[in-house]
C-alpha cells in the first residue's frame, strides 16, 4: 500500500517514486521516471514528466506542468498555472527532444502564479519570482524578480518578506520574524544565523 495520498482521478505510472506523506490531487499525471520526495503536494491538473526530480516539502499548485529536465530542490513553491519549458526554440515540425535544457530551482525558492521559467536557467536558493514574471536568465539566491523580462528589484528573506536593502551595494538587514541577519556585498546576499 502506498504511503502517500492519491486521488482516484490521478494517474501515477508504474515506476514513479513518490515519498511518504505526499498528496497527489485530482487529475494529476505522474510519469514513470519521476522522483518525488516526502511531504509534496501536487495540486489539481499537475503533470510531472519522466526526467523530473522534486525534493521534499515542495508545493506544486494547480495547472502546473513540470517537464523533463526540471529539478526542484526541497521546499520549492510553484504557484498556480506557472510554466516551465524544456526546449529553447521549439517547432512542431522539428524534433528537438535531444535538445532539452536543464532547469534547476534551488531550495526554498518561490515561483509566483503565472510566471514563466525559460529552460536552461538556475533559480537561486530562496529567490522569489513574482506573479507573471518571465525569467530568461539565472536568478541569484534571495533575489526578488518581477516583470517581463524579469529584473531584480530587491531581496527576500527565507521567511518570505522583502528586506530593506538596495539591489546592489553594501548593507545589512534583520528579518523581524526570525532574527536572521542578511549581509549584502555588491550583488551577493548571504544569511548570517540569528544570535542565541
Amino acid at each position: 500500500m502506498a504511503d502517500f495520498y492519491q486521488h482516484s482521478s490521478a494517474i501515477v505510472d508504474e515506476g514513479a517514486q513518490i515519498g511518504e506523506g505526499s498528496r497527489v490531487w485530482h487529475f494529476v499525471h505522474v510519469c514513470a521516471g519521476a522522483r518525488i520526495g516526502k511531504g509534496v503536494s501536487l495540486g489539481q491538473n499537475v503533470f510531472v514528466g519522466n526526467k523530473v526530480i522534486i525534493g521534499d516539502q515542495c508545493k506544486v499548485q494547480n495547472n502546473v506542468s513540470v517537464y523533463d529536465n526540471v529539478t526542484l530542490e526541497d521546499g520549492v513553491f510553484c504557484g498556480p498555472s506557472m510554466v516551465f519549458t524544456n526546449v529553447y526554440n521549439p517547432r512542431s515540425l522539428i524534433e528537438r527532444k535531444d535538445q532539452y535544457r536543464d532547469t534547476l530551482v534551488k531550495r526554498g525558492a518561490t515561483l509566483g502564479a503565472n510566471c514563466t521559467i525559460v529552460c536552461g536557467v538556475t533559480i537561486g536558493e530562496y529567490a522569489f519570482v513574482g506573479a507573471g514574471a518571465v525569467v530568461n536568465k539565472d536568478v541569484p539566491a534571495y533575489a526578488l524578480m518581477v516583470g517581463v523580462p524579469a529584473r531584480q528589484i530587491g531581496w527576500m528573506s527565507e521567511y518570505g518578506e522583502q528586506l530593506e536593502l538596495p539591489v546592489r551595494g553594501a548593507g545589512r538587514a534583520i528579518c523581524s520574524h526570525t532574527g536572521a541577519s542578511y549581509v549584502l556585498d555588491g550583488d551577493l546576499l548571504t544569511k548570517v544565523e540569528a544570535q542565541q
